[in-house]
């Protein structure tokens, strides 16, 4: 099975669904004709590490080295064979391959209770509307947290399922630490994860070994596997690509870096592999590419160069490929849910296909973003065409139908072309996206995308401050998000919310009424879930570039390694971080739809302002929506049926009146509408031209144009009773 390239995601990611950086770049290196090997070595040791003959031996070690020491550790310890019996079970369980074993879990004695399970309470009111199978993945996740916690206290520290050892990756902006780290024994950990690789690479016997980092709690096993490599293949070469050196790595120096990787590419990764792999297996200069590269560092004289020589120009969205998930083991990912919340739980519930939409962000503006990073600022969509062709061919590829959009906010318009291409080609899909709150997200798109398989969205509203939202660029307001965040509920699309505290300037006052606002969206159900993070610095970010903008003063360190998160001093003199446990704490309860009547304070162990919010803010918001136009330009689409039609006729005072009774059934119900004959005849012609199935789907203006040309007055017909009742099943205007 020899390969040229074998492809990397290091522990660790996600236990659900492989991190799709290497799928991408297999897919494109497929259109190359350059043979590729993949593997997710984070969920190959996860599954060796919590098997019964791992954990068997673990507890052995805990006990020997006398690391057990606290209460909750002796406890696991002592009902160690109670953690071992059903193991390898309950692992079969979150894979999906023994879905009847959820009655045994949601018994009281099936499982061994630590810590984890003292955060339970009433697991029948939070499991309610979820059923039996998510109760027992709940559980069963809360089983495995345990045995973390254990492997944590009593065998290493810097574990974690989704990050290992990532303190040492977050901004380091010196690699001392790392090194002195990388030159320490191995730990348990480290050993699984190169014993697992030394026997891919015998298997694949690969000439370039590429690491996508994506985050810092990738790196030290991204190093501590390159140092592997070196040390037995040294003739292998070793490259690192991923979000991490894009965002972190942009100001590199130091050499000793290079003692573990060959080359480190920035950016979209396409070409620059391309010519890696074209400079390994042909380095003479007979070769066009010999000695070019394409923004990439590497050791040249002694010395960290960066190389962009290469005139090359990076490869368009249509020219990538189709995403290729093969040598993945995708019947093995793990689904767990850590908490109750459905909305939450997507992104560790389940196996998603990934796919962008667009590359770069078509906002770009949003001040705490890394907006002049190539991954941001270069815009560029994907037809809606082509995006479907490779769902089709996905589909075909893994059997999976559900699908993630990672677009850093997927733009409105390629939505709706989108959900229009998924409904004319019949597909079954599930999918979810990530988008900007902006005004327009209509109801009738949102209905729409719900028709098209969209079950969920998440966005950014950051601070729910108008001031700090206009500081931000953000483009939205409170109102705005509260408007859509209630027209994707209303379509049955879940809702969950990134939030910001912290930012430069920000109040302990506006604070206090971010929270209020939260509280509100979700008492009134038009949020399902979210999350609070405190604002970073970020180096290529506008407040990073222009800090006295933003009244900052950063406290810049010498950068020989990484430089992205910057320390700061805000001109306020907020300690910010004291808010963190209030803010998670009352959101983590507001997502189980509970503690909506406390008092914002009770939240809090210190003394805070009361909130200057009206409490019903968000419900006057919705009240106070404009009605807008609607434009000529403007698609109009019947997702319904056509009707059985039968013709009455009524007389009354010597009028004789013919009318058309039209029955509608749709999948919730059965309707109907009487209208004039003449009218409905021509209604029933245009239902016809505007099904989704249409090559071309006609405007409002053209709809216009041919019902003035026979009747009188198309706005007062728009408005009639039989088009309202249309409306609310399914004739929308996009």
């Amino acid at each position: 099975m020899q390969k040229d390239l074998l492809l990397i995601t290091p522990p660790f990611t996600q236990l659900n669904t492989p991190y799709p950086a290497t799928a991408y770049l297999k897919g494109f290196l497929n259109t190359k004709n350059i043979s590729s090997y993949q593997m997710d070595l984070g969920i190959e040791v996860i599954l060796e590490l919590f098997s019964k003959h791992t954990l068997s031996e673990l507890f052995e070690i805990a006990a020997e080295n006398e690391t057990i020491t606290s209460e909750n550790c002796e406890r696991i310890y002592a009902l160690r064979a109670n953690y071992l019996k059903p193991l390898d079970d309950v692992i079969r369980f979150l894979q999906g391959k023994d879905q009847t074993l959820a009655r045994q879990i949601c018994t009281g004695n099936f499982l061994p209770k630590a810590s984890r399970f003292e955060q339970l309470d009433d697991m029948e009111y939070a499991f309610g509307s979820m059923g039996m199978q998510d109760k027992a993945k709940h559980l069963a996740t809360l089983f495995l947290e345990d045995l973390s916690d254990f492997i944590i206290e009593c065998i290493d520290e810097n574990f974690g399922f989704s990050r290992y050892a990532e303190r040492l990756g977050r901004s380091a902006n010196s690699f001392d630490e790392l090194y002195e780290h990388l030159q320490e024994e191995i730990s348990f950990i480290d050993d699984i994860s190169i014993d697992i690789l030394s026997r891919r690479i015998e298997e694949v016997q690969p000439k370039l070994i590429c690491f996508s980092v994506p985050f810092p709690g990738n790196l030290f096993s991204a190093f501590r596997a390159a140092q592997y490599i070196k040390e037995n293949y040294p003739e292998i070469k070793i490259a690192m690509g991923g979000g991490f050196p894009n965002t972190e790595l942009r100001s590199l120096t130091d050499v000793r870096v290079f003692e573990f990787f060959d080359f480190i590419t920035l950016d979209d990764g396409e070409l620059p592999i391309e010519i890696l792999i074209s400079n390994v297996l042909d380095p003479t200069s007979a070769n066009p590419d010999h000695q070019k590269f394409k923004r990439t560092f590497l050791l040249q004289n002694g010395e960290v160069t960066y190389n962009n020589t290469s005139l090359r120009s990076d490869y368009k969205q249509n020219q990538l490929g189709t995403p290729d998930y093969g040598d993945l083991p995708l019947s093995d990912y793990i689904s767990v849910i850590e908490i109750a919340n459905p909305m939450h739980s997507l992104w560790s519930d389940g196996r998603w296909n990934k796919l962008t939409m667009a590359h770069g962000c078509y906002w770009g503006k949003c001040t705490f973003c890394d907006i002049s990073l190539d991954y941001i600022k270069l815009y560029e969509p994907i037809a809606a065409k082509i995006l479907v062709d490779r769902m089709e061919q996905l589909i075909a590829q893994t059997g999976e139908t559900g699908f993630h959009f990672v677009d850093e906010a997927a733009p409105p318009a390629l939505m709706r072309s989108l959900a229009l291409e998924i409904i004319k080609r019949k597909l079954t899909v599930t999918w979810w996206a990530n988008i900007r709150f902006e005004k327009n997200f209509t109801k009738d798109l949102c209905l729409l995308l719900k028709e098209s398989g969209c079950i969920a969205i998440s966005g950014g509203l950051e601070v729910a401050s108008d001031r700090l939202l206009k500081l931000i660029d953000k483009g939205v307001t409170v109102a705005q998000v509260a408007q859509v965040t209630r027209n994707l509920t209303e379509a049955n699309i879940m809702v969950h919310s990134y939030l910001m505290y912290g930012y430069p300037t920000q109040t302990v006052q506006e604070t206090v009424d971010s929270l209020e606002m939260m509280r509100q969206l979700f008492e009134i159900s038009i949020l399902q879930s979210g999350f609070w993070h405190q604002f970073a610095l970020t180096a290529q970010s506008p407040v990073g570039l222009d800090p006295d903008a933003y009244g900052i003063i950063p406290q810049y360190n010498e950068i020989s390694f990484a430089n992205n998160d910057v320390d700061f001093v805000d001109s306020t003199g907020i300690d910010h971080s004291k808010f963190s446990f209030g803010l998670k704490k009352s959101l983590f309860n507001y997502m189980h739809g509970i503690g909506f009547e406390l008092p914002l304070q009770e939240w809090f162990d210190f003394k805070i302002p009361q909130t200057t919010i009206k409490f019903d803010f968000i419900e006057q918001c919705l009240e106070d929506e404009t009605n807008f136009s609607v434009k000529p330009n403007a698609k109009v689409v019947w997702l319904g049926g056509i009707p059985q039609v039968v013709e009455q006729v009524k007389t009354k005072k010597g009028l004789t009146n013919h009318q058309l009774v039209m029955k509608f059934h749709d999948i919730s119900e059965s309707f109907s509408i009487i209208i004039e004959k003449e009218t409905g005849e021509w209604l029933l012609n245009a239902l016809e031209q505007l099904s989704p199935y249409e090559e071309k789907l006609l405007t409002y203006k053209q709809l216009k144009t041919d019902f003035d040309s026979q009747f009188e007055d198309f706005e007062l017909f728009w408005f009639s009773k039989p088009i309202r009742i249309l409306k609310d099943h399914g004739l929308l205007v996009l």
